[in-house]
């Protein structure tokens, strides 16, 4: 395969990866015509990237308010205790859903990120209750290794996974 070959391929591959980002709910032939491909070139790609694990999964995205859940962000400042294997061990290996679910809480996201904060957990509960309780059994989980934990609740996504919210007047009544 010539160099201009792979760029080609990998342009095709951003092009169809932005239209699943758009809606992954769009059949083959929908994406392949805004795309303008074949059928067949989308089905390989996509199939080829979820192979590759470009592609990690597909998910609904849900508004947390008419569930009667809320949206929170968790900021996990670790200490600057040195951590020890079986530490490094322990969060390599963490399901953090054992201590979510437990709570009623779902996880939507996890990272770790350099900046201010090391750890960032994006997650939905039932209220503020419910969600500073996880924060407590979290820190509770690993003792001397967080210093510090900021808790952030959602009032409104203005956009959620490319997608823009459609209740653009939730946005208006709270500025």
């Amino acid at each position: 395969m010539t160099k201009s070959s792979r760029e080609q391929l990998a342009k095709d591959d951003r092009k169809i990866l932005a239209e699943l980002q758009k809606n992954s709910n769009e059949s083959i032939e929908t994406i392949a015509k805004h795309c303008r491909f074949s059928r067949q070139k989308v089905w390989k790609t996509i199939k080829k990237l979820e192979e590759s694990r470009m592609i990690w999964g597909y998910t609904a995205i849900v508004d947390e308010e008419k569930n009667d859940l809320s949206h929170f962000i968790m900021l996990i400042k670790r200490s600057t205790k040195p951590l020890d294997k079986k530490i490094v061990d322990r969060i390599d290996s963490i399901r953090i859903e054992d201590f979510a679910s437990p709570q009623g809480v779902t996880i939507e996201s996890s990272c770790f990120v350099h900046g201010n904060y090391d750890w960032i957990i994006s997650f939905t509960a039932k209220d503020i209750k419910q969600a500073k309780k996880f924060c407590d059994i979290l820190s509770d989980g690993f003792p001397g290794i967080i210093q510090q934990i900021d808790l952030q609740q959602t009032l409104y996504f203005n956009r959620k996974h490319h997608i823009f919210n459609p209740d653009r007047k939730k946005l208006r009544d709270l500025m």
